[in-house]
């Protein structure tokens, strides 16, 4: 007998909530990571009495009520809406792209007169397109322009999008954008979603009330004594680096990392919004978090973040998968792999490589207990 029915690699969402349910079911369960604290991206820590979104910003949303039971059967959930703006030079705007947005651009007022303006700017994009032989868009840039036209694109898309991929919007293939959707709503609610907010108290208190009762292994690197951890659980739930797990056997998967500069400011509001966007590609930073704001505070001080994207180089943090046709097709002989293995289960976004929010992270980890645990 093994002293443990699961190991589980992860103490992030999806490996906390699996381990929750197996315990539930009476399974032992160890949890392991790496890290020096629980949570995984979703960590928040407490400065001067704001909860701080470590690794960037965590906004609850989902229509499932099923989800959004679950999550608040661990923590209270405040009304907190997402409506960031955005800042573009000297002028800012609200997102997402609705009649406040359109207004800001154009001055225009009805949804008549904006919807007139795009499509008015689209036929522009597609006629230059035509006039140079092109039939379909060729890369992001042209697809976009053909979706909202010239002037939401250049001010509010493109350095953007830039910043986030490392790459100009030329040379990133159109299907990166499928749609960009339009409101002709003054309605500054970025989610569609019916149920938001976050956690009282920070995502850290939501996680550890998950783990309860469940032993909890930090600073724990499973592959610097892989062969230890293999030998103490029936089976192993893992939720790091799918192609780390078989040693980069068909190469490397890429992702896309981050960077965070946090800190401290003797005022009691620096931007006025939890969340300011720079769209300007001279801009470094994609945003600035102002963490106070997630939950309503009104302490003294107040604690910012800049978020910037950075290349991703093996032994950095990977935050997002690069989920275009290459990576995409190295990783489906990785999934070869895993689907053959019996004792093993692989989940979040590096086990599945696969960008998940949260309530499709809490989705998919509930989905996976009930297919392994009776």
């Amino acid at each position: 007998m093994k002293k443990y029915d699961y190991l589980i690699v992860g103490a992030g969402l999806f490996g906390s909530i699996f381990a929750h349910e197996a315990n539930k079911a009476g399974k032992k369960c160890l949890v392991i990571d790496r890290r020096s604290h629980i949570g995984g991206n979703v960590y928040t820590e407490e400065i001067g009495g704001i909860n701080v979104h470590k690794y960037g910003a965590h906004i609850f949303h989902t229509s499932n009520k099923k989800v959004w039971d679950y999550v608040n059967s661990f923590a209270e959930f405040n009304r907190y809406t997402n409506s960031p703006v955005a800042r573009y030079k000297d002028e800012l705007y609200n997102l997402p792209f609705n009649m406040n947005t359109f207004h800001q651009l154009w001055g225009v007022r009805t949804p008549d007169e904006a919807r007139a303006r795009i499509e008015e700017q689209k036929k522009e994009a597609l006629d230059a397109m035509k006039a140079a032989g092109v039939s379909e868009p060729r890369n992001l840039k042209e697809q976009a322009l053909t979706l909202i036209g010239r002037d939401i694109y250049e001010k509010l898309v493109e350095g953007y999008t830039e910043k986030q991929w490392g790459r100009r919007a030329e040379e990133l293939p159109a299907f990166i954008i499928k749609r960009l959707p339009v409101r002709f709503t003054y309605d500054n609610n970025y989610f569609n979603d019916k149920y938001q907010g976050i956690p009282e108290g920070g995502y850290t208190k939501m996680i550890e009330k998950m783990l309860e009762g469940i032993d909890v292994k930090l600073n724990a690197d499973y592959f610097a004594d892989r062969a230890y951890y293999d030998d103490i659980a029936e089976r192993l739930v893992f939720t790091g680096m799918i192609d780390e797990f078989y040693d980069y056997r068909f190469g490397e998967l890429e992702y896309r990392s981050l960077r965070f500069e946090t800190e401290v400011l003797d005022t009691d509001n620096y931007q006025g919004n939890a969340v300011v966007n720079y769209t300007e590609y001279e801009v470094p930073y994609t945003r600035i978090i102002e963490h106070k704001h997630f939950e309503f505070g009104t302490q003294e001080k107040t604690v910012i973040t800049r978020e910037y994207p950075a290349k991703w180089n093996k032994g950095d943090e990977p935050y997002y998968p690069m989920n275009d046709e290459k990576n995409n097709a190295l990783f489906a002989k990785y999934k070869e792999l895993a689907d053959k293995e019996d004792k093993v289960i692989f989940g979040g976004r590096l086990g599945e490589y696969k960008y998940y929010d949260m309530h499709q992270v809490v989705e998919r980890a509930i989905e996976i207990v009930r297919e392994n645990i009776s």
